[in-house]
């Protein structure tokens, strides 16, 4: 939930004073905090409804039928966070600026989504889920709705009353079961694969003009040092589903095109190959100022997005499953830790939801963690099956150049009309805005929702008042979510799957965001199951690839979406031999195994250190347990390190001075602890090792972030200490090598850290650069007087870990900071032989309340690396409750 930047800041148009005074008001600062004993009378109810809180303020409820379940997860959940569940409606509604008022970035976030039509697809989807699912998402609803009756916004959510300082801040309007479909589409945009790495193609391209090194800038995934989820063999188990998916697709009269909502046809094909590529000089000339701003204009737009979920480099996840038989309980163990954005509250919302009595009419005895804003449980273990989620990473999003002319574009020769909508975007205190959303048949237009700044646009003409820019391209957005589909159905299922087959069941609903999904039955089987709408592109030999690697020109049909993978062809495994399934980011299978579903995936260095982590268990005849799995969860080995230190230590600096970091290296065992001095100074001269190498050729666009693809191309250069990569074309006359670059990186990263952290070396701190500062989504920016971030956000704490380890705190190497921009967002641990045995924590806390004891009291837990005890039985719930509270109708 952290932004970006900071897009929702209040712009302060009261006295400081003012503001101070209001914050140290007890009174308006406790008043939203909830009751959690006591009765309530809640409106519609069935029957008597339960909710237990333990001392972290986690509630577990028990109801009667599955309704009642539900309308009491969403009144409780209207208790703790409605501010955020508000929030986010407006935010995936493109109404930002309704709440927030005359903001600049916000309302260029309400424009971008406005294009995008996150809510019209969310209300498409209504009518295509079950009536089961839409009598939970109404139940949920109605227990939003019976939460907020007869409260004012001040008694709702302390937000409500800093917000009415400078807007009009009137009772919040009802819940709706669409407002929690919309929460889908975000989470499935900010989870959507590839696109930073399409669009980061063309970019690198316009400054580098040479399409061979662009690719030397997005290596192939390293198969041979770091394994994919599935090996040969298990991807291809399913090898007649899949050649029946490709007889399907030859046999196939029609292609949809993206935005279709047709979703028959089935099919996967090789990607072309990558030779391919050199013929795109053709189309991405570098001397085409109007494809050029296209390009950056649909960049622009897309980084206009609110990031809710998460974005860049280290979102991912960690999860893996061990086989009983190599547990101390002969029951299998399960771990996931979900890194997203982090920020106050978290974006989880912990909830137990326990049927009374377990049957076909309220089948749910499920626990884990939720979203705020969404009924049921997304990632957890119900009393038979546990779960986790990490993102696949699969390519379901593709850029289209577009030919346009006036109200028209081009398609194999023809002129077809651009489609267009008028969105009014309110703003409150201030004019409406009109919008005028445009689209292909591909998808809606993106490099004409907003303007680029001046340096970087060609002049306009404008046409009634509506600019035009000179140019002959606009760039349209496919998008796999842009269907309407049936993922809210896949949440029950897997809340209630039993089985393997339930999760396959399941799975075929699961269809944005495209997610890993493993899991463990108390039965004793683990496995794996690949979801997700899947695009089919048909093999081309055009001017680009057709693999989905770089935008694809809309003008040739050739490079639409031919249909979609079948369910019955995505990659699954159950019960492997080697006893234990990691799915970390990394590829799920070699290439050419199973259907094609990206080239761009992580490069795998956290999932292959956790696969070495259990076997040396394994192999040492250590049997794993709930231990064992969180101290790997917690592991901060830096597999760069392990790769570049050679090399480091290898380079000869005379002076004694700047020798003292190179020093620090000697005997490291290349853990990134918080209180390690050689951590510090690595990801210095990582930052300067990148900039020295890259910055010289690359547009700031495309500078490193220091992820793993980073790594990735240093370590495929780092025998050719000539390679072009490592001079520095800023220097005249001068051609450098890597020992040069590495040895420059050595003495700047000294002579930096000794400005930031002192002159001693051996007291350097990793932890010291590296901090998490919690944000709250609206006022924790800097903008914001500091009496208020004092409040909302929480204080910031020194971390471990960093970019692609598996305690994956990421930072962004091109920022000019160290500090963490993502993370585990929650850890969790199931013991399927004892479910009580089971541990969780998340980054902050149960409440959204920032007067809440529960705010942020699991932040210091969270931070040593420590997890709470997980009941699951009603006697250990009860065991463990603080409060009881009893809604009744």
């Amino acid at each position: 939930m952290i932004l970006r930047r900071s897009l929702v800041t209040v712009a302060v148009l009261v006295v400081l004073a003012l503001v101070a005074a209001v914050v140290a008001a007890v009174v308006v600062t406790r008043r939203p905090l909830p009751s959690a004993d006591g009765e309530v009378t809640v409106a519609g109810m069935d029957g008597s409804v339960r909710v237990v809180r333990d001392s972290r303020g986690v509630p577990d409820i028990y109801a009667s039928t599955a309704e009642d379940l539900f309308r009491a997860q969403g009144f409780v959940q209207a208790q703790d966070r409605f501010f955020e569940m508000d929030y986010r409606r407006h935010v995936t509604a493109g109404r930002l600026a309704e709440l927030v008022g005359d903001n600049p970035d916000a309302i260029e976030a309400d424009k971008v989504i406005r294009t995008f039509g996150w809510r019209d697809v969310a209300e498409q989807e209504w009518d295509l889920l079950d009536a089961e699912t839409q009598s939970y998402l109404a139940a949920y609803a109605d227990g939003v709705n019976a939460y907020l009756d007869g409260r004012a916004p001040g008694d709702v959510a302390f937000e409500y009353t800093v917000l009415g300082m400078q807007v009009d801040v009137t009772a919040p309007e009802p819940w709706a079961p669409v407002d929690s479909l919309a929460w889908l589409k975000a989470m499935a945009w900010d989870l959507r694969g590839n696109y930073d790495d399409e669009l980061g193609r063309a970019q690198a391209f316009s400054s580098v003009r040479d399409v061979a090194r662009v690719n030397e800038l997005f290596p192939v995934y390293p198969e041979a040092l770091n394994a994919p989820i599935l090996d040969a063999d298990q991807a291809s188990a399913n090898a007649d589903a899949l050649a029946a998916s490709q007889r399907a697709a030859a046999g196939a009269s029609s292609t949809p095109s993206a935005t279709s909502t047709t979703s028959t046809t089935t099919s996967v094909t090789d990607a072309a190959s990558p030779a391919d590529a050199s013929a795109a000089a053709s189309l991405y000339d570098p001397e085409d100022a109007g494809l050029g701003e296209a390009v950056a204009s649909a960049a622009r737009a897309i980084d206009a997005v609110p990031v809710l979920v998460g974005e860049g480099e280290g979102i991912g996840s960690n999860s893996w499953v061990v086989s009983g038989n190599h547990t101390d309980t002969g029951s299998p163990l399960l771990a996931n830790d979900p890194h997203l954005s982090l920020g106050a509250p978290s974006i989880w919302a912990q909830v137990g939801l326990h049927c009374e009595t377990v049957n076909e009419e309220c089948p749910f005895n499920v626990s884990g963690f939720s979203f705020a804003g969404f009924p049921g449980v997304i990632i957890g273990h119900n009393d038979k099956l546990a779960w986790g989620i990490t993102n696949l990473g699969a390519d379901v999003t593709d850029f289209f150049l577009e030919r346009v002319s006036g109200a028209s574009y081009e398609v194999d020769g023809t002129w077809l009309p651009v489609t267009s909508r008028t969105e009014t975007i309110k703003v409150n205190g201030g004019e409406d805005i009109e919008l005028v959303v445009r689209s292909t048949g591909h998808g809606p237009i993106v490099s004409d929702v907003l303007s680029l700044d001046e340096a970087d646009a060609t002049p306009v003409e404008t046409t009634e008042g509506t600019p035009i820019r000179r140019t002959d391209y606009e760039v349209s957005l496919g998008w796999t979510a842009l269907n309407p589909g049936l993922t809210a159905q896949a949440i029950f299922a897997m809340d209630t799957a039993t089985s393997a087959e339930d999760i396959k069941a399941a799975a075929e609903y699961f269809e944005v965001p495209s997610q890993n999904i493993i899991f463990a039955t108390v039965d004793g089987h683990i496995g794996y199951q690949a979801p997700g709408r899947i695009p089919v592109r048909g093999e081309v030999s055009g001017p680009v690839p057709s693999d989905g690697t770089w935008p694809r020109p809309g003008w040739d049909s050739r490079y639409d979406w031919q249909g979609w993978v079948e369910p019955a062809a995505m990659p699954a495994v159950l019960d492997p031999a080697q006893g234990y399934i990691v799915a970390a980011n990394q590829a799920v299978a070699p290439a050419g195994a199973g259907p094609f579903l990206t080239s761009d995936w992580d490069y795998g260095y956290r999932s292959q250190r956790i696969q070495s982590m259990l076997q040396t268990e394994i192999d040492a005849g250590r049997p794993v347990t709930v231990e064992t799995m969180t101290r790997i969860q917690n592991d901060t080995v830096n597999p760069y390190a392990e790769v570049l230190v050679p090399t480091l230590l290898a380079q000869k600096i005379p002076n004694a001075f700047d020798r003292a970091g190179q020093e620090l290296f000697v005997g490291w065992d290349y853990a990134q602890d918080a209180d390690s001095a050689a951590a510090a100074y690595f990801s210095a001269v990582w930052v300067e090792l990148l900039a020295l190498s890259f910055d010289d050729e690359l547009s700031e666009a495309s500078s490193p972030d220091g992820g793993s693809r980073w790594l990735e191309v240093v370590r495929t250069h780092l025998d050719d200490p000539t390679s072009p990569w490592w001079d520095d074309r800023t220097t005249v006359n001068v051609v450098e090598t890597r020992d040069e670059i590495f040895t420059q990186a050595l003495v700047k990263a000294r002579e930096e850290l000794t400005k930031k952290l002192g002159r001693e070396a051996d007291e350097w701190e990793w932890g010291k650069l590296h901090r998490l500062a919690l944000k709250h989504p609206v006022l924790g920016g800097d903008s914001i007087p500091a009496v208020v971030r004092g409040f909302v956000n929480p204080s910031p704490v020194e971390m471990g870990g960093g970019s692609s380890i598996v305690n994956a705190t990421a930072w962004d190497a091109s920022s000019g900071s160290f500090d963490v921009t993502s993370g585990p967002s929650m850890r969790m641990v199931v013991d399927l032989a004892d479910l009580d045995r089971s541990t969780w924590v998340v980054v902050s806390g149960t409440s959204g309340h920032p007067a809440s004891s529960h705010y942020a009291d699991q932040l210091g837990a969270w931070a040593a690396g420590e997890s709470f005890p997980w009941g699951f039985t009603e006697a250990a719930v009860t065991a463990a409750g603080s409060d009881t509270l009893t809604l009744t109708s």
